[in-house]
């Protein structure tokens, strides 16, 4: 493994360490506890038809919102809604506009004017893709790894401590 991507790891489970994970998981459940540690209202849409992305964050001055494909499995449906609560966590910033159609798509009332000024932003880099695509993968190793009433079982997810084997 890279350095860089040991750096990247550690930087994503160290964001992970701090959410406030719950057994049994649930996306929604946590984005609703990070908008509440935040003071900032997290709002999660189900749209179908996203083409190839699946999911988008926008960030305006009053909450985040955060699409997902509605049209795929519930497990599919999660690891979305982590990969953009990821761009959110690592505070990714996108440079330009995305397209004026899609976004219309989803958001029919807004002004076009209105989004852009809301975005100002279009295109993750590939080390930010991979980032929030590393942080959800890890949030929904460490949720699993927890254990009910465990505070051991949460403290070994946090730090991702194997539990020691007798031999």
């Amino acid at each position: 493994m890279s350095a860089e991507l040991r750096q990247l790891r550690r930087r994503c489970e160290a964001i992970a360490g701090r959410l406030p994970l719950m057994r049994p998981f649930d996306a929604h459940e946590l984005c609703r506890r990070v908008a509440e540690q935040r003071g900032r209202p997290i709002h999660l849409t189900p749209v179908t038809g996203l083409s190839e992305a699946h999911g988008v964050w926008l960030s305006t001055d009053t909450a985040d919102l955060i699409f997902y494909e509605d049209a795929t499995a519930l497990p599919h449906q999660e690891h979305i809604i982590l990969h953009e609560l990821g761009h959110l966590l690592c505070e990714h910033y996108r440079t330009g506009i995305p397209e004026a159609g899609h976004l219309r798509s989803l958001l029919p009332n807004l002004d076009f004017k209105v989004i852009r000024t809301m975005l100002a932003r279009t295109s993750y880099q590939a080390v930010e893709e991979q980032e929030a695509e590393l942080l959800a993968s890890i949030i929904r190793h460490q949720a699993e790894h927890l254990a009910p009433n465990d505070i051991g079982g949460r403290i070994r997810a946090a730090f991702d401590w194997p539990r020691r084997t007798r031999g």
